[in-house]
């Protein structure tokens, strides 16, 4: 493995003295430019010199650190911004692997990711974990991973490919590129004192690396307040302002995220623009964005152009996309401002609200310019076993897809979704019985969740509404967070079991189905998540894919996100897994028919 992390600050100091007091000359050096200083708030006419891959010096004049092997850069008058950093994020969301989603958000100014990849954990395990890990140090970007801390997420209410648990934790807390524990989905046990999830953050905190969080509830009384007396240092799942206040007042940072998906920067940043509170506990984040988003609209740069369309100061903005992040992992010495000492990533941008990303520097090197990459992101050999993750262990039909009742009118339980948001909604509708059998009727589709880990061969069935599909059809996905079995929805169950045989057949994906024909398939052959082709090659699938699924009837933004999402049993309110449909207002398994009333 290929390991390309920069010197360390120690192995440069002396070079870095010597450079800043002009006894030795930069690598590098940028001249007329405007360098906002995210410590202060400034916008300063300064210079920048570079050595050794970190900011040496940082002033009005760096003529003194030009020798006659000095490469020297005129910003011409543009902005030098710090190299953008996502706070929290799954690399697999994307659709590729760590060194193709690098080379996707590199062109956009991103230069540091907290990668959480509790994925690609649900799959393969510890060993999975590591294999992303070992990719993601080989990057010219900074990727670091925080190991996952739920597989499962909800222990008893679903059955992942390996389990995680706090020896895979300890162990974790000694690679290199671990920067700490991921998202603490299991929010009812950490209330509750599970000894488990507990164990998991004592052994992060112990090896003194941050506890990420995940409280996905309305609720903010003592269930709230247990929480985060249990360790969790930050929370991406807050909707609304009183979240995000909620969270920061409790010594919490407050992570707003805009994903392909999530849309939830613009309810919650009032806490800053009216309100009037400290913005340095707040971070910018993304969480989940797939690869179409990534080619066509950006990463971070995407995330920084809406909190200031909000309403938010460009230079706060700003702080919330590098130094908030930085400090929040203890790396503020280390990355996150244009400062001596600290690795040398910068963006050159001719204006600060629309984020034009012209020149990308990481470590001291160009990396990108004009939107076009300037370095290659090397590839792991990602193992044989790793591609071979579906096992259905026999072909599908349309029979496993068929719900039985011996009524002619049931109260279903429907899954009711909701745009733009990763909550859902616990609802009821009646159903007509035909010949025995409860179909798709009056909007509202099927969903199966079908075992792929150990090819039990098992299929759990129910209703899922907001989609808007019309006539004959399915779509089938690998991605299915978090345990990853696979999801189908449809209105046809003969096209339900094309699609789901169709992705036992690739090793993995996404597909599309109507009256009977493949519309779309996205080929994820590494753990059923992930492609290594390029990103703009895995967009173009999956922008056929949004595509077919209009060509369905589907009316939603970023439906393929609220599929995915459809068996994460840690988010209210109704979800489905292996084992059945899951409550998630009171964590228990519940039944997909209502009790009739006497």
């Amino acid at each position: 493995m290929e390991n390309t992390t920069p010197k360390t600050w120690a192995e440069s100091a002396a070079t870095l003295v010597a450079v800043a007091s002009g006894r030795a000359a930069a690598d590098l050096v940028i001249r007329a430019g405007q360098v906002v200083n995210v410590h202060t708030r400034e916008v300063l006419i300064w210079q920048i010199a570079i050595a050794e891959g970190r900011f040496a010096y940082v002033g009005p004049d760096a003529s003194h650190c030009i020798g006659k092997n000095t490469r020297i850069i005129d910003a011409d008058g543009r902005y030098v911004i710090p190299g953008l950093c996502d706070g929290h994020m799954h690399i697999e969301s994307g659709m590729l692997t760590p060194a193709e989603f690098s080379a996707a958000v590199i062109p956009h100014g991103t230069t540091t990711m907290f990668t959480d990849p509790h994925e690609i954990a649900n799959v393969l395990g510890l060993r999975g974990v590591r294999l992303m890990h070992d990719e993601a140090l080989m990057q010219p970007i900074n990727v670091f991973t925080q190991m996952p801390s739920c597989a499962p997420s909800a222990p008893g209410l679903e059955t992942t490919g390996y389990e995680i648990g706090p020896d895979d934790v300890t162990e974790a807390m000694g690679w290199p590129g671990i920067i700490g524990l991921g998202e603490m989905m299991n929010f009812p046990g950490v209330s509750n004192g599970s000894q488990q999830m507990l164990a998991e953050i004592a052994a992060t905190q112990n090896a003194g690396k941050t506890v990420g969080g995940h409280y996905a509830s309305p609720d903010l009384g003592p269930a709230f307040h247990a929480y985060v007396a249990g360790g969790p240092a930050d929370d991406h799942e807050g909707t609304c302002e009183d979240d995000a206040v909620a969270r920061v007042r409790q010594g919490m940072r407050s992570m707003m995220r805009l994903g392909s998906a999530w849309y939830d920067v613009e309810t919650q940043i009032t806490a800053i623009t009216e309100r009037g509170l400290d913005p340095r506990n707040f971070i910018l984040c993304t969480d989940d964005c797939h690869s179409g988003t990534l080619v066509n609209d950006g990463h971070m740069n995407r995330v920084v152009r809406h909190a200031i369309a909000c309403g938010c100061d460009p230079l706060i903005a700003l702080q919330m996309a590098t130094i908030n992040t930085a400090t929040h992992f203890g790396l503020e010495r280390e990355l996150g401002s244009i400062a001596p000492g600290r690795r040398g990533d910068l963006i050159l941008t001719s204006d600060l609200e629309t984020l034009p990303i012209e020149h990308v520097i990481a470590r001291g090197q160009t990396v990108a310019q004009n939107g076009e990459i300037a370095v290659s992101c090397p590839h792991l050999d990602w193992p044989e076993d790793a591609r071979q993750t579906v096992h259905l262990g026999k072909t599908l039909s349309k029979d496993d897809f068929t719900i039985k009742s011996t009524r002619e009118v049931e109260t279903a339980r429907v899954i009711g979704v909701v745009e733009n948001q990763a909550p859902t909604k616990a609802l009821t509708a009646e159903m007509i019985v035909e010949n025995g059998t409860v179909s798709a009727q009056n909007g509202i589709s099927q969903i199966a969740l079908v075992e792929r880990h150990q090819g039990t061969g098992g299929v759990v069935n129910g209703f899922v509404s907001g989609f808007g599909y019309q006539g004959d059809m399915a779509i089938a996905s690998t991605v299915a967070h978090d345990s990853h079995h696979m999801i189908v929805v449809g209105n046809s169950r003969q096209d339900m079991a094309l699609a789901a045989n169709r992705l036992g057949e690739v090793g993995g994906g996404v597909t599309v189905w109507k009256d009977g024909k493949e519309l779309a398939l996205v080929e994820l052959p590494i753990a059923g998540l992930m492609s290594d082709s390029p990103a703009i090659e895995v967009a173009a699938k999956a922008d056929k894919m949004v595509a077919a699924m209009v060509d369905c009837g589907c009316t939603l933004n970023n439906a393929y996100m609220q599929h995915s999402l459809l068996a994460l049993v840690v988010i209210p309110e109704l979800r489905i897994s292996d084992l059945g449909l899951v409550d998630v207002t009171t964590f228990e398994l519940t039944e997909l028919f209502e009790e009739p009333t006497t």
